[in-house]
């Protein structure tokens, strides 16, 4: 792993979903961050066009950022549904900037959302991993178990009055005796 140098605010570490970039000092909004670079591939050329990794940045229909080049530390950015960044593409300029949207404190990890096209491509088979979605599925998981128990409880206290309700019903003689329906006749 590239080491960074201590004048950057950010350093790669470990965070749920694997590497991420983690900032190491506050990150005031609007703050550019890092820039993601790397070879510019030309979609015309077909050879660059059936490059195929996760870490490509589409600059616009013809242009591509190939960040995976162990220099470019912005690839180690995750997604997030809630992020506290944001990507500034500048597509003329064939570069694009990470930039704050939020106050970053020091130990938060540095992310954005990578869009609905590598969403759908990528994260949407395996499950968002990021910390919205987690504290959605969590609190989902808990509504589920609580309905398990509700529906099992009923359950039980339904097999219980059958039981009370059989046990009333008392037999003599191999005739039931309990409350009689209608008249009775001699």
């Amino acid at each position: 792993m590239p080491a960074t140098s201590s004048n950057k605010p950010y350093r790669v570490g470990r965070s749920k979903t694997g590497l991420g970039l983690f900032a190491t000092k506050p990150i005031k909004k609007g703050t550019r961050i890092i820039r993601y670079y790397g070879p510019i591939l030309d979609s015309r050329i077909p050879e660059q066009d059936d490059i195929e990794n996760k870490y490509l940045f589409e600059l616009n229909g013809r242009w591509t950022i190939d960040g995976s080049v162990r220099k470019n530390l912005a690839r180690y950015i995750n997604h997030s549904c809630r992020p506290n960044a944001e990507s500034d593409v500048r597509p003329r300029e064939r570069k694009v900037f990470i930039r704050a949207i939020k106050n970053i404190a020091p130990g938060d990890e540095i992310n954005y959302d990578y869009g609905t096209d590598y969403f759908k491509a990528y994260l949407k088979p395996i499950g968002c991993k990021c910390e919205s979605c987690e504290k959605k599925r969590k609190k989902l998981r808990a509504e589920a178990r609580a309905e398990r128990a509700k529906v099992k409880a009923r359950a039980e206290r339904k097999a219980e009055n059958a039981s009370v309700k059989s046990a009333k019903k008392k037999k003599l003689n191999g005739h039931a005796v309990g409350k009689a329906k209608g008249r009775a006749r001699a």
